[in-house]
This record gives C-alpha cells, structure tokens and sequence, in this order.
C-alpha cells in the first residue's frame, strides 16, 4: 500500500489532477446538499408533477438567461386574498365580499398565462363571485361572475368570450395598451382583478389567489408539466454518482478477485473463467439492456444489476490475468506458502494488493462510463420513470420537441452537467495514470 499512498500525495504536482478532483468534489457536495435539503420522497413527489407545480409557468426559461439577454420578460406574480383589504357587508344568511387583488407590472414582456383559484368554505349553497379587471388607465373588464365550487381554478386566459371581445389572447389583451394599430404593446402601472362576491352562508369563506404567470423561472427554467428542471438537475448529480460509483467498484472488485481466483488456482478453474469471459465479451450491453426495460422493468435498481451482472466477465478479466500471473510466481508468494498463508489470504492479501495502484485510474475513469450509460438509457425512454435524472429530463426534451420550439435551456443543463461530470473524472485519471505508470511521466 506504500506505492499507492506515495502515488496520491503527488496529485498537488498535477494541475489537472486538482482541477478534476476540484470539480469532483464539488459534485459530491451538492448531491449531499440536495439529499439532506430535498430527502428522496420529497424528489419523488415533486417530480410527479401535478397540483404540486400549479403556481409555476409552463416552459418558462431560466431568469439568469433573460438577465444577460437584457429583455426584461416578466416572472410569476402570485396575489393572495390573504394580503388584500377584503371589506365585508353582512346581512341576514350571509354577507357581500369585495377583494381587491392589486399588483404591479413592469415588464417588457407578456405574461404566459393567467389564473385565478378560488376556495369557499361553505356547506350546502355555494357563493357567487364576480370578477372585474381594472388597468392603470382606467379602464373596467367585466370578466364574468361564477358559483365557485370548494376548489376551483378559473383559467382566464382560456375563456373564448373573453377573446372574442379583446380581440387576442386575454393574458395580452388585459395587459395591452389602447390601439389597435401594430403589434401590442405592454401598458404597466398596477393592476387589479375585483372580487364582487355573495354568501349565503354566514359562515362560510371565500379565498383567491390570482397567478401571472412568466416567461422566466429560477436558475433552471421549468418544462411542460410546470415542474422546475432544478429539482433533477440537483437530484440527477447523487443519481448518477451513485449509479457510477457502484457500477464501478461492483465490476471492478469482482472481476479483480475472479481474475485472482483463476490465476492461482489455474487449471479447471481458470479455464472456465476465460470461456465465460470470451462468451460475456462479444453479449452487447446496450441491446441487452433496452430488451431487459422493454420487456422486464425500467427501475434503476435492476438496470445496476444488470450492469454489474455484464460487466463481471469483461474484457478486463484478462488483463488483470496478464498482470497477476508474474505475481504468481515472485519469491514472496512461494514463502507466503511456506509459511502456511491460506489461498483466500494469498489472493486478497498479496497479490490484489501488488496491482492495485495500477488499476485506481482504470477505476476513476470507469465511472462516468456508466454515468453516461445511464443517461443513454434515459435518453431512449428505458429510465427510471420516478426518478428526476439528467437522461430523463434530456428524454422528455426530446419528446416534447424542445430545441424546435427554442427551449434549449431544457436540453443544454443536463448535457453541461454530464460533460462536467465526465470531465472531472477524465482529468483526475489521467493524472492518476501519470503518476502510477512510470513510463507515461516523460509523454
């Protein structure tokens, strides 16, 4: 083991050896942050989708995007009944409500979309609420009345009537200026959205929260279900180091000790192992995993194992066997037998141990191989379908035809992550393959 310590106290002599363990390291911070600040149910249930995302835009890009474009395009606004100055009139078996929902636009942009949701507390009547728009000119929408049910989501910017009369999609025409002549343009100040309504129920409640929605969302932008692509983005790093990570040193060890098995037992045994290692070497991986998730279960899970189960019989099998079989036969092996060493302590002690070092940048450069695997099977539609992962939101970018409609914020931040993450490891083995084989230090 001295070689292999002496070897890693000279990484500081490499800078690319530091940057990639820089960029490593970084990696493995934030997938700890995410799992202790986002725990594995809650990743789960927000990647579902749902009620969960029913505040965020849809398709919205990153707002760090629309900073450096310089275009000011608006962000979700979302205006509570529970801030507004609601005034009440009671009268006998019930009472009027009027809540004014204000807020200021000063964007250069359009919303996306408009919303209103509406919650009533009462028990057998329901209440009836009417809705008057007002803009910072002066002018009054009517917008219609309703009889809210519990639950209700009011979708102003599909209401057909609504664009009959403006003439264009409501969540522009309310914003736009007077004028029919050229395109639309945005008239800020403050807005409000009136809420006229009637009880009938002394006491029974009526709640609103009205959503403008925008163009832009956080660092990661959001994607056809509302959700924000920073929940994968984040959850997609201990996704796949985990999947890389035990690919990895489950292939690695076990071959490693197969090898080691067959060198010194020779005969019979080595023989097999060979045979089953030229059978597993011409079996193609990918096939055979897209046939595994077409037919069997796309979970992560089986497809590690499937990995792993392929990867024990690998090519390495016999370049482990090259390199342990002058091991066999040093003067130190023949007096570890002299003095009584088992078979189990020769093959784990004293000749894994002696190739060690060589095989730390094969293993280093071995994992964001199967990162990449991974994403290539999310890619094509044979990921984890409840787990966020860089592949999985590359797959449904595809699928909802992301770079043709212009979202390439969807496409760009799992594939950047991915060349990080393979980045960082090549940097770090190929450093380590310097250091450890003498011959490469004078290349």
């Amino acid at each position: 083991m001295r070689p292999l310590l002496e070897g890693l106290r000279r990484i500081g002599r490499y800078p690319s050896a530091l940057v990639g363990l820089a960029i490593i390291l970084a990696l493995v911070g934030t997938a700890v942050f995410t799992v202790v600040t986002i725990p594995y149910g809650q990743a789960l249930e927000l990647w579902r989708g749902g009620e969960t995302w029913r505040m965020h835009p849809v398709n919205a890009r990153p707002a760090w995007v629309d900073r450096i474009a310089g275009n000011n395009l608006p962000q979700t606004i979302i205006v509570s009944s529970d801030d507004a100055p609601i005034t009440e009139e009671p009268f006998v078996g019930g009472k009027r409500l009027r809540i004014p929902l204000e807020f200021d636009f000063d964007y250069g942009g359009f919303p996306s979309e408009l919303n209103l949701f509406l919650t009533s507390s009462h028990a057998e009547r329901e209440p009836f609420v009417r809705l008057t728009w007002e803009t910072p000119d002066g002018r009054q929408l009517n917008l219609g009345g309703r009889r809210p049910a519990r639950e209700e989501r009011v979708s102003i910017s599909q209401d057909w009537e609504l664009e009959r009369r403006l003439g264009r999609v409501p969540h522009v025409g309310l914003f736009a200026a007077p004028g029919d002549d050229g395109p639309p343009e945005v008239l800020d100040g403050r807005y409000r959205l009136v809420l006229d309504a009637i009880t009938f129920e002394e006491d029974a409640r009526i709640g609103a929260d009205l959503v403008v929605y925008g163009r832009v969302h956080g660092l990661a932008g959001t994607d056809h279900q509302r959700r924000d692509l920073m929940v994968a983005l984040l959850w997609g790093i201990p996704v796949a180091l985990a999947f890389g990570l035990i690919a990895a040193v489950g292939t690695t060890v076990t071959t490693l000790v197969i090898a080691a098995a067959g060198v010194w037992y020779g005969g019979w045994v080595d023989a097999v192992i060979q045979r089953l290692t030229e059978v597993n070497i011409i079996l193609p991986m990918l096939p055979i995993l897209v046939m595994v998730g077409t037919l069997y279960s796309t979970s992560i899970w089986v497809m590690l194992g499937v990995v792993i189960a392929l990867g024990i019989f690998s090519a390495g099998i016999k370049m482990y066997r090259a390199m342990l079989l002058p091991i066999r036969e040093s003067p130190y092996i023949e007096a570890a037998r002299a003095y009584g060493a088992g078979n189990a302590r020769i093959i784990l002690r004293y000749m894994i141990p002696r190739i060690l070092p060589v095989l730390i940048p094969t293993f280093v450069t071995l994992i964001p191989t199967f990162v990449f695997l991974e994403a290539s099977l999310a890619l094509l539609g044979l990921g984890d379908p409840v787990l966020p992962t860089w592949g999985k939101v590359m797959n449904d970018a595809q699928t909802q035809s992301a770079l043709y409609h212009g979202f390439y914020y969807w496409v760009l931040s799992p594939a950047a992550l991915l060349m990080l993450t393979g980045l960082g490891f090549a940097m770090l083995g190929f450093a380590l393959d310097r250091i450890f084989n003498p011959r490469l230090r004078t290349m």
